[in-house]
């Protein structure tokens, strides 16, 4: 499924490969909110969030595409969880890579207290990713017998999506992100100079 919120390379049994429908050389913990910005507003986010010590756990790269591991399935099915769990949330583009997930999330006009589960309110941004955090490490640490392991590193990068054009860049960053693997800045064993952000 190659278009928006698919997953082109899952259409072949042998390469689970989670892209829906974009790399990442930035310090850890580095702080990009927009003051004053409301990030339960309605609007259009790109996020990357990294592996604990950015650890190839999900899976690895293989002819042009990403082969899940076990971690990486419950990464991808996490994420599109995020969309059923919240009725006011939907997913563009995203990508499980080897040690990161990038992926765009649509915050729609939906009325507040449209979780499909009882909470009230909607959630900002940061708490959405917070909630996917919780339930794949979960998961992660259910499937691994390791209770209280961190999974993610503390906090994720995010990039408030301006106009289409915009939009249209980091879609096909995500897209060919597993072939610039070896020049992304989330890997450590990279042989060129990182892929800056198409928006540098």
């Amino acid at each position: 499924m190659g278009r928006r919120g698919g997953s082109r390379a899952a259409r072949s049994p042998e390469r689970r490969h989670a892209m829906g429908g974009v790399r990442s050389d930035l310090p850890e913990r580095r702080s990009i909110r927009l003051q004053g910005y409301d990030y339960a507003r309605v609007g259009v986010y790109f996020v990357t969030v990294c592996t604990h010590r950015r650890r190839p756990a999900l899976g690895r790269i293989a002819d042009g595409g990403v082969l899940l591991s076990p971690l990486g399935d419950i990464a991808a099915a996490c994420w599109q969880w995020l969309a059923r769990r919240y009725a006011y949330v939907a997913l563009d583009q995203w990508i499980i890579m080897p040690n990161h997930l990038h992926g765009v999330l649509m915050l729609d006009h939906l009325a507040a207290g449209g979780s499909r589960a009882a909470p009230t309110g909607r959630k900002p941004l940061g708490s959405l990713v917070g909630a996917f955090k919780t339930v794949s490490t979960k998961r992660a640490n259910q499937l691994m017998g390791s209770p209280g392991r961190p999974f993610w590193q503390r906090g994720y990068y995010e990039h408030v999506v301006r106009n289409e054009d915009d939009l249209a860049r980091i879609s096909e960053y995500i897209i060919e992100n597993p072939d610039h693997w070896h020049r992304d800045g989330e890997n450590p064993d990279r042989s060129a100079s990182a892929v800056p952000y198409p928006w540098a």
